[in-house]
């Protein structure tokens, strides 16, 4: 049963990931008109770096596609760990009251706990 929830809610993960990725590539999700002037600001300072977009959307893809499938999750949630920190602090400087990127950290942290055995070869 928890390797069914988990891979349930690892499958929707990678799914928003994938979204996330493919959106910087192709500009499909129109940005909101009402954002607060800092994030906007921020937006436009990393979109200043020609390089990064492209290389956070391919990091985004590529662990999305590795967390999703049962043999590759402790590598796709290492991929993901250095975005997922990006994201969950960017929402806090910014006391966005949204829940989801905190969520999603903690269905991070859950992978990468039930994974532990397999990053011990890296910390020896």
């Amino acid at each position: 049963m928890k390797n069914k929830i988990q891979f349930v809610l690892r499958l929707l993960m990678g799914l928003m990931f994938l979204n996330g990725g493919l959106n910087k590539f192709f500009n499909y999700i129109p940005i909101p008109e009402d954002l607060p002037p800092r994030v906007m600001e921020m937006f436009g300072a990393m979109m200043t770096i020609t390089w990064l977009m492209p290389l956070i959307a391919t990091f985004e893809i590529i662990g999305a596609v590795l967390f999703v499938f049962p043999r590759t999750k402790a590598l796709g949630a290492v991929v993901l760990t250095p975005l997922m920190t990006g994201i969950v602090l960017h929402h806090i400087t910014l006391g966005d009251p949204n829940p989801l990127p905190y969520i999603l950290a903690l269905i991070l942290v859950w992978v990468i706990f039930d994974n532990k055995e397999k990053y011990m070869p890296m910390i020896k």
